[in-house]
């Protein structure tokens, strides 16, 4: 019996983790990738000896990638070393307070007293509070697919016992009563594109991944992980095409027949797995002239809300800093919190004041960069495309703001010690990586759009048709993304075994 062939579009963790998980069985397993480098938005970038993570750098549940290398009787620890951080979190404010967290509740009580001692018992009440978010939305409902509704509300009373109709950010505040450190136990949700005051408050579950599997960051970054994962593809014998962009998903009857690709070459396929940023999937891969596709338009054009967009900043220092309070990871919460979120979810306006990210890989691989050498990745999350902001204006004077208040409070002589500097923005996520609104995690996962009111990992419209990756179920993240790929690969041998 000729082997059933599988077209996968785009190699971010999504594309790579359902690659590699069907074709550990008898099928014909082709990964399409449309730059000369894998890794979608966990790209790397190079700027002579400096490496970048282009996207993600906080990794947890580490044990997933760990199944993948089992697929192949391989060990993860013999391709890819994962080093741990700790603490996992330093968070300021612009008023100079400082929380540092990790999994050693004795560490984190001590640092909660610092602001409010009582805050102590809420904290060990908000874990308490939060584990059957963790045992029901990640270790149960992350691994189902929730293709019909019935499965939805077969666990509605469940989700409204757990008050998973709260935000994130109010079902903290019910045990935590200093502001500054609801804002430390609520900003998660950042991480995967969800507005802390509206996402549902199930993404409490975050921080308890954290707790359980440590937070870790791959030696020689994330580029390196992903490289590990490209080779582990190649040597069970699947096939990547680099620099092949697909023009077209081709259907024949409502069922996909495989892709048409930019050059005009034509690739049959049993069956398509979609990596590629779900809007776009439907709105641009399809065709535009049948039924399922004036569908998606209404959803995804009309009804349907979008995380927000990020800008990033790439620097490459000549000087380690060593003499400041900076961390691997860090948050930096700007004057506002609620106004600031309203401004970049709701009223698409790029506000004066900001909040940011800064990551500093070489605090825990310093291989990351050249001796006496630093890397800097700075990340402020911004609106979305919907802003209809000039980018190539607006950047110049946010960097002269961001770089500013780095130099100021943490950092002095920055920016005299920058050498090489590399940016992106919303028209990268649009262009380059070819999200709808230029989105940084696609659709936003609040709770009418998660489970099954998000988009399925099976096409309700297209067969043959799945979809792996941020904007699919369970959402977005590292260990969402790779739960999203499980479920694909059960769906198409599922599917296989049905058809024969």
């Amino acid at each position: 019996m000729k082997k059933k062939v599988v077209a996968v579009i785009g190699s971010g963790f999504g594309g790579l983790a359902t690659a590699i998980r069907l074709a550990s069985h008898d099928l014909e397993v082709h990964l399409f990738e449309k730059h000369p480098d894998p890794g979608g938005r966990a790209r790397t970038f190079h700027m002579d000896e400096f490496r970048f993570d282009g996207g993600p750098t906080v990794l947890t549940a580490p044990w997933m990638f760990d199944e993948l290398f089992e697929l192949a009787n391989q060990e993860r620890s013999k391709n890819i070393t994962f080093l741990p951080v700790d603490p996992f979190y330093h968070i300021f404010d612009w008023n100079g307070r400082n929380f540092v967290y990790n999994a050693d509740i004795p560490f984190v009580m001590e640092q909660i007293r610092k602001f409010r001692a009582s805050d102590t018992d809420g904290y060990l009440n908000l874990l308490k509070a939060a584990e059957p978010m963790f045992e029901k939305g990640f270790l149960q409902l992350g691994q189902e697919p929730f293709l019909k509704l019935n499965s939805m509300l077969s666990i509605a009373p469940n989700l409204l016992r757990l008050r998973a109709h709260e935000s994130v950010y109010r079902f903290v505040s019910r045990h935590i009563e200093d502001n500054f450190l609801r804002m430390c136990f609520s900003f998660h949700p950042l991480f995967i594109g969800g507005n802390p005051l509206r996402v549902s408050s199930i993404y409490t579950m975050i921080h308890l991944i954290e707790r359980a599997w440590g937070v870790w960051y791959p030696k020689g970054g994330m580029g390196q992980l992903i490289n590990a994962l490209v080779q582990l593809f190649q040597q069970m014998g699947g096939n990547i095409h680099f620099q092949t962009e697909i023009q077209r998903i081709t259907t024949q009857h409502g069922r996909v027949t495989g892709l048409l690709l930019k050059n005009g070459e034509k690739f049959s396929a049993d069956y398509v797995v979609s990596n590629a940023d779900v809007p776009t999937t439907y709105l641009s891969l399809l065709e535009d002239r049948d039924r399922a596709w004036r569908h998606h338009r209404l959803r995804y054009e009309r009804f349907s809300r979008y995380s927000m967009s990020l800008v990033v900043w790439y620097f490459a220092l000549n000087k380690k800093f060593t003499d400041n309070p900076l961390g691997h990871h860090n948050i930096v919460f700007g004057p506002r919190f609620g106004g600031l979120i309203h401004d970049i979810f709701v009223s698409h306006r790029l506000a004066e004041d900001f909040s940011m990210y800064i990551h500093l890989p070489t605090r825990t691989d310093p291989s990351m960069a050249p001796e006496a050498h630093e890397t800097m990745y700075v990340l402020v999350p911004v609106p979305n495309q919907l802003s209809n902001i000039d980018w190539y204006e607006a950047l110049p004077r946010l960097e002269e703001r961001v770089t500013q208040v780095i130099d100021q409070h943490f950092m002095p002589g920055l920016k005299r010690h920058i050498v090489k500097r590399h940016v992106i923005d919303p028209n990268y996520f649009e262009h380059e990586l070819n999200t709808y609104l230029g989105t940084g995690f696609s659709l936003e996962p609040h709770l009418t759009q998660s489970a099954w009111f998000r988009p399925h990992n099976a096409s309700e419209t297209v067969k043959g048709l799945y979809l792996v990756g941020a904007g699919t179920h369970p959402g977005a993240g590292i260990p969402g993304v790779l739960l999203s790929a499980k479920i694909v690969h059960k769906l198409i041998l599922d599917d296989i075994e049905q058809s024969n």
